[in-house]
């Protein structure tokens, strides 16, 4: 079957009722240089699992010139953190058909990059995948393991019957304090990490001893990946950090009273993580040398509650920035970045992933007045206009014809 009639079939199963663009075009270079950019989410709008959504192809045979070069800026921005930010950048090369440069993907973590004052620290840090090597591309290089911790101290992890240790080992005493605690995905255990992740904690950084008294302020927590759920190949979403997260948050309020607090939360749909990815469409658009500023960005995501409220909540922000004259705000890290360039970010919701027309309207109550349906972070307040997307479109094909339209590009 031809490409389109693999995505029309795709479309009809699917039973999609999104608004729908025209689909005919031409490929055209534009005539000016480009002053708008992409902020593309990737699971749910390029891909399923670790299949490319068709839709996804011919965005780019669009967005692609006959040279193989991006005609606009693109950085892809998603709340994924298992993997190497070079080895995504690989993965989606060969999907989309299209060069992709490390540097133009931001995983929910490398906003971490911009904490320094964390990165000397002894950090526990938690999630799965290439831990190690990620913390140390962030700057951290003294991290532990939630497996080195429980192997040091075997006693701590008593949930599982047969990991249990069949002898009582000796006393730690060389184990060097951990000063703070890194969450940058979903772990495999999830009950060894809370475990432990609880025990360094209500501990000082010192599980072997514990304390009379949990003290509080606890040790710093970086935390990235918000997400309460996210779509892969299953028919309904599966858990994501988030869910970890709220895990974690209401064991330690229940055992202590107190609330959770973190020193930096990250990915979307957090201002810091947008500032991050609009620094980086700056810069692209530098090195391509197109001389005019990216002056607005169309963020393209498949979840009303980190893509579509992360980029509303980005454009009040750059809104607020122009009113106040300022040119930076108080978004966390130490880093000195650029002024801002752009003015505004326009959110676009697919219904190839999380969202789906057929599910009720988030922004609506679910049970009665006093009971929303909020599947965002607790930091995070409620705000339904912040949740209502610019434009809804039925895929990312669509989503770059409306744009091009917009800005008066061949499409």
């Amino acid at each position: 079957m031809a490409l389109r009639g693999w995505v029309a079939a795709a479309r009809a199963a699917a039973g999609f009722r999104c608004r729908c663009l025209g689909r005919g075009y031409a490929v055209g270079r534009a005539q000016s240089p480009p002053t708008f950019g992409f902020l593309l989410d990737i699971d749910g709008v390029l891909v399923r699992g670790h299949r490319v959504i068709p839709a996804a192809l011919e965005a780019f045979r669009r967005l692609v010139d006959t040279r193989g070069q991006l005609r606009v800026p693109v950085v892809f921005v998603t709340n994924a953190g298992n993997i190497l930010q070079h080895s995504k950048a690989r993965e989606l090369s060969a999907l989309l058909g299209c060069k992709v440069e490390p540097d133009q993907v931001i995983l929910s973590h490398s906003p971490m990059k911009l904490f320094s004052q964390f990165h000397g620290k002894r950090m526990l840090v938690s999630g799965q995948g290439p831990l190690v090597e990620n913390a140390q591309v962030l700057g951290f290089h003294n991290v532990v393991t939630v497996d080195e911790l429980r192997t040091a101290f075997p006693m701590l992890d008593m949930v599982d019957l047969e990991r249990r240790p069949k002898t009582m080992p000796l006393p730690r005493s060389d184990f060097p304090a951990i000063e703070g605690v890194l969450l940058l995905g979903e772990p495999v255990r999830w009950e060894t990490s809370l475990q432990l992740i609880m025990d360094v904690l209500l501990s000082n950084g010192n599980p072997g001893t514990g304390l009379a008294t949990a003290p509080y302020p606890h040790l710093p927590v970086l935390a990235s990946n918000m997400d309460l759920l996210w779509m892969a190949e299953a028919k309904m979403p599966r858990f994501g950090h988030g869910t970890f997260l709220l895990c974690l948050e209401t064991i330690y309020r229940k055992v202590t009273g107190r609330e959770l607090r973190y020193e930096g939360l990250m990915g979307k749909p957090s201002v810091l993580t947008y500032r991050y990815a609009e620094d980086l469409i700056q810069q692209q658009a530098e090195r391509r040398g197109w001389a005019a500023p990216i002056r607005k960005l169309y963020a393209v995501g498949d979840n009303p509650m980190s893509d579509v409220y992360g980029a509303n909540l980005f454009h009040e922000y750059l809104q607020q920035a122009q009113r106040d004259g300022r040119e930076e705000s108080g978004t966390g890290g130490s880093r000195q970045r650029r002024p801002l360039a752009t003015q505004s970010c326009a959110s676009i919701l697919v219904c190839t992933g999380v969202y789906s027309p057929r599910d009720p309207d988030p922004t609506e109550p679910a049970q009665g007045p006093d009971e929303p349906l909020f599947h965002g972070h607790r930091d995070f307040s409620f705000s339904p206009g912040l949740m209502e997307a610019s434009h809804v479109v039925n895929d990312v094909n669509e989503a770059v014809q409306l744009v091009f339209r917009e800005e008066g590009w061949a499409l």
